[in-house]
């Protein structure tokens, strides 16, 4: 009685009429589809200025184009450039923040405008539009795409003061108030404000917006966007993004959650987040479990380890451990990561006790480094930035940010978690103290992993090549400098064979 239902004839009859009880109907729904740049990515961010000769201080994009192979060679997709325009005089900043500044103090780039240009010209010192050009091109010849930072303030000296006075806010007494971010102070920057003329300021950002697009810009790093109206933002991006659904907008906000998640679900593939501040094991497990959870439909994070804004206390006192143990949370635990130049030579000198800022902040003056000396003497980590790039590459589970598990380990300074994709598998152990050597066992949760509770498997060490073999409990010891950190591939049947790799 049974057969004449299982018919090919009743299958197809049913595939072309499928039963309707239960089942309602809705409006079409919109689907997004970003590249996949929105979501995974190894950034790095340097001052081209900082990259001259010893003629020419003041580096050039034909001379900062040098470090761009070495870049791409430590495995990074993204190379972040700070605002390149003109920068204004009129209360400049000298080093280290000071109010005044002398003849040949170079300003903060973010100081927008001068009478050579503003948003959409490019600072002389550095070349011309034509250089910028080939610089895009440079870097597009060995694998890298240009970010570049959107800054929505000026100078005092920006044409726009002049031109549009309607768009910055004026005190009682007819003067512009400048920018602040408790505690700081920018005086050297005029605010935009919104309320005059937000179609015409709309208006003019896509202007600039689309300037840098046609010089082969397509992601954006948005410097403070929480200070703007979102209203501002929705508009923006939604106008770009429905001609140029390839453009990534990056949102710089160091903000509330509520204000963060506002500007994700608004229009912005990426976020900068609080990974900067969580750095024991309890705020870890806690603020990766919620960005892998519901968040995770529309925020992005971006780990940057450190910013030339944000020199955290961890990386100021823990030494060359501490840098290294934060460059392999950040590349395994989020999909895109990246690092602000000079933390491979593992910088830590702070502005005073207390404070994050850098002493000698490239902010504001610069900042040349001597590359090959470091890397002569053994004080680079650029070797374990670029094997962490590459098992990044080779892991489809660490381009991932929702399969994030983590395990139990019996030390407060040990943390575990895994990451899987199909037949790919990636178990990370972390000493979290950069001081001392730890001792933990660690148990699996063996299911999260793909196996059966009472299973031992292979497991390779992507950092030094070594065969373990692990099951549900397992011990590690981990000493900073030397071993900081297992990143773990779990080895299957139809893996590559282990042939002669040590064991233990």
């Amino acid at each position: 009685r049974l057969a004449a239902a299982l018919t090919p004839e009743v299958d197809a009859v049913l595939a072309r009429y499928p039963l309707r009880e239960l089942v309602t109907s809705s409006d079409p729904l919109p689907l997004v589809v970003e590249r996949e740049r929105a979501l995974f990515g190894s950034w790095y961010e340097f001052f081209p200025r900082s990259e001259g000769t010893p003629e020419r201080p003041h580096g050039t994009f034909r001379t900062a184009a040098r470090r761009l192979p070495v870049i791409a060679g430590m495995g990074f997709d993204v190379v972040y450039l700070p605002p390149v325009h003109p920068i204004g005089t009129t209360f400049r900043k000298g080093p280290n923040n000071a109010l005044s500044a002398g003849p040949g103090d170079v300003g903060v780039p973010w100081a927008i405008g001068s009478p050579e240009g503003g948003h959409d010209a490019v600072h002389p010192d550095l070349g011309t539009i034509e250089d910028f050009d080939w610089f895009v091109g440079r870097a597009r010849e060995v694998g890298l795409e240009v970010a570049l930072d959107f800054a929505l303030q000026c100078s005092p000296d920006h044409p726009w003061v002049d031109k549009h006075p309607e768009w910055f806010r004026h005190r009682p007494d007819g003067s512009i108030a400048y920018a602040e971010n408790p505690p700081k102070k920018y005086q050297d920057i005029y605010p935009v404000h919104f309320d005059a003329d937000m179609d015409g300021l709309v208006a003019e950002t896509l202007r600039v917006l689309r300037f840098w697009m046609g010089h082969g810009v397509r992601i954006f790093r948005v410097d403070n966007p929480h200070t703007k109206p979102v209203v501002f933002w929705e508009r923006v991006i939604g106008d770009i993004n429905a001609t140029d659904p390839d453009v990534v907008f990056l949102a710089e906000a160091f903000t509330r959650p509520a204000m963060m998640h506002t500007l994700a679900k608004i229009g912005f593939q990426q976020s900068y987040t609080y990974f900067t501040w969580r750095n024991s094991k309890q705020e870890l497990t806690e603020y990766l479990s919620e960005l892998c959870g519901e968040a995770a439909a529309y925020m992005r994070p971006n780990f940057f380890v450190n910013t030339p804004d944000i020199l955290h206390a961890y990386l100021q006192h823990g030494g060359r451990p501490a840098f290294e143990v934060r460059a392999v949370l950040a590349a395994t635990l989020s999909p895109t990561w990246g690092v602000y130049s000079g933390y491979e030579l593992c910088e830590n000198v702070p502005l005073r006790e207390g404070s994050e800022e850098y002493l000698d902040s490239e902010k504001y003056q610069l900042k040349p480094r001597d590359w090959e000396a470091a890397e002569r003497e053994g004080r680079s980590i650029a070797p374990l930035i670029t094997r962490l790039n590459e098992i990044r590459r080779n892991s489809p589970a660490l381009r991932q940010l929702r399969d994030l598990h983590f395990h139990h380990a019996d030390k407060d300074a040990v943390i575990v978690y895994s990451k899987r994709s199909g037949s790919n598998t990636v178990l990370v152990v972390v000493n979290l103290d950069p001081h001392h050597t730890q001792e933990a066992t660690v148990s699996l949760d063996m299911p999260r992993l793909g196996l059966d509770w009472h299973e031992t498997v292979p497991v390779r060490d992507e950092l030094t090549g070594v065969i373990h073999h692990w099951g549900r409990a397992n011990y590690v010891r981990l000493t900073p400098g030397d071993s900081p950190a297992h990143v773990l591939t779990v080895l299957r049947p139809s893996s590559p064979q282990i042939g002669g790799s040590p064991t233990r």
